[in-house]
């Protein structure tokens, strides 16, 4: 008996010392884990092209992969107490920490676009989108300040009578015999008009002031409108504005009746103080400025040039329109030269002229000008860019169908100044 307990109790001893030996056998040596199918790693790598947000998403993703690595000893360890639990089960895919493309600060990577990502480009000798080393804008930036340049454009046909429903495609517009896209097309011009009515009150100018008032008056009934100006002047010895630009009627047809007479005439001083009254006019909504001048075309006064007036009416991109007064048509005194400069300069300019022998004829005359800023196409493009922004640059305007560009006659400026403001 005592043998026997003897014999068990030596047993239950080498088992108790057995026991620490085997476990630390079994950590030594972990059983082979059968790795899980690689994942794809698709998804990832297309998150670093999603928001700031999505990307700061998937770094956490990463985080806690690397979580997974650094935890992958306990989970052998867990993996070996349980052996035959693996043989059964697909143990976790085990990775040295490696750099994940998403790992990172949660905070948005900086880019070329953001200014940690600028001061490094500009550390490295790269510069951001559209900055140069400079600071300035290069080529990669679309920063233009372009200048609108509107044409008014009357067609008419061989009588002079007002030809309408054209298109825009039916124009091809030209600066300095390159063509430009037409940016702007309205067709029976809606846009606002300045007028000036600069009216000759010298003595050499024989005509009814009653009908002279009648026919103005009528003009500025017909014309104006809600969005349009007017500004009524007299010129003889001096150049006077008897009504600023004004929307009333009845301040106009005050102003006529203010009208006085002199001695002299101060032409071409007229049309270029008038030239720069239109110029400080709004430019806005593609506002017409035309200038209505009536006279016999004679200039007794030094002062302003033709060429100086003509440069000022087309700096301010005027529309001129003469009703030249021709006393008695055979008459040896008839100032025919100032008739033809008078004439020379709407044409420039992209108006028309009107003789009046009789004084019934200026009501006809001035319905005509109406008639013709009612019927005008408005075209407009945007000027190129060139080396120098001064000198005058030519515009040319035609229709693209050649048989209607011989049949019907087309009006309008024939350039602008590139500095006019």
């Amino acid at each position: 008996m005592r043998v026997g307990v003897t014999i068990l109790a030596t047993a239950l001893s080498i088992a108790m010392g057995c026991a620490p030996i085997c476990a630390q056998e079994t950590q030594a040596e972990p059983s082979p884990v059968t790795p899980a199918p690689k994942q794809t790693t698709n998804s990832q790598q297309s998150g670093t092209l999603q928001s700031g947000a999505q990307a700061s998403g998937t770094q956490t993703s990463g985080s806690q992969s690397g979580t997974q690595q650094t935890g992958s000893s306990q989970s052998g360890a867990q993996a070996t107490g349980a052996q035959s639990t693996q043989q059964q089960t697909t143990a976790p895919v085990v990775r040295r920490p490696v750099a994940h493309p998403n790992a990172g600060p949660t905070e948005p990577v900086a880019g070329p676009l953001t200014g940690a990502g600028a001061a490094a480009a500009q550390g490295t000798g790269a510069q951001p989108v559209g900055q140069s080393k400079n600071g300035g804008i290069d080529a990669g930036t679309l920063r233009v300040e372009a200048r609108l340049v509107n044409v008014a454009v009357n067609v008419v046909d061989e009588h002079g009578a007002p030809v309408g429903g054209f298109e825009k495609k039916d124009f091809a517009l030209y600066e300095d015999g390159r063509e430009q896209a037409v940016a702007v097309f309205e067709r029976e011009a809606t846009s606002p008009l300045s007028i000036v009515l600069a009216i000759d009150a010298s003595e050499t100018v024989v005509t009814s002031e009653r009908l002279e008032r009648d026919a103005a008056k009528h003009f500025v009934h017909a014309i104006l409108r809600s969005q349009d100006e007017i500004d009524l002047m007299e010129f003889a010895d001096t150049v006077r504005e008897v009504v600023p630009f004004t929307n009333q009627v009845k301040r106009i047809e005050e102003g006529l009746g203010e009208i006085g007479r002199g001695d002299e005439t101060a032409l071409y001083n007229a049309v270029y103080l008038a030239s720069q009254r239109l110029g400080a006019t709004s430019a806005a909504a593609g506002r017409r400025r035309v200038l209505v001048v009536i006279s016999d075309g004679g200039d007794s006064v030094s002062g302003k040039s033709y060429e100086q007036a003509v440069e000022e009416a087309q700096r301010a991109g005027a529309i001129v329109y003469s009703i030249i007064i021709v006393p008695i048509a055979a008459d040896a005194g008839r100032n025919t030269g100032g008739e033809h400069a008078l004439i020379q300069m709407s044409e420039d300019t992209g108006g028309k002229y009107y003789t009046v022998v009789d004084p019934k004829d200026l009501e006809p005359a001035f319905q005509h000008i109406s008639d013709d800023l009612r019927t005008q196409y408005l075209l407009g493009y945007y000027a190129p860019l060139q080396g120098s922004e001064s000198g005058f640059r030519r515009i040319k305007v035609k229709l693209t169908d050649a048989a209607a560009d011989a049949k019907y006659n087309l009006r309008y400026r024939t350039g602008y100044f590139a500095d006019a403001k």
